[in-house]
């Protein structure tokens, strides 16, 4: 049996390949759900902040950091700090919130800070 640094190696010598990883499963949800599920709570707390929140087709510096192909940057200016996520095209028209020309600069916020951030808006929300 393989253990999590193994099948962690396997999975990124499949994306290496090329080979799509979306249908990996836990037994209950493929990595393609989670995604999926996960895009679909951002587009849902946008839209329910829609005052606070964004999208472009620009990152800030798109000269030297451009989008990647078929994606867009949309993002929560949350009390704690900006929080971003990259999403397919697909998404753009479910996401009623204000269009910039480019997206605010990345400040380096890590996967941590973005919890941070996003609990803010309950704050916010609930005094």
């Amino acid at each position: 049996m393989l253990n999590v640094d193994e099948i962690n190696i396997a999975i990124q010598e499949l994306v290496d390949a090329g080979i799509s990883v979306n249908g990996i499963s836990d037994g209950h949800h493929t990595i393609g759900d989670y995604k999926d599920m996960r895009n679909h709570w951002f587009v849902a707390t946008l839209n329910s902040n829609p005052e606070i929140s964004w999208k472009s087709r620009k990152h800030f510096d798109e000269e030297n950091d451009p989008m990647f192909n078929g994606d867009f940057i949309a993002g929560i200016n949350t009390p704690d700090g900006i929080a971003t996520q990259h999403l397919k095209m697909k998404f753009w028209n479910s996401l009623h919130v204000q269009e910039l020309d480019r997206a605010p600069k990345y400040d380096g916020y890590t996967e941590d800070e973005v919890k941070v951030r996003i609990k803010s808006i309950k704050r916010r929300n609930n005094g």
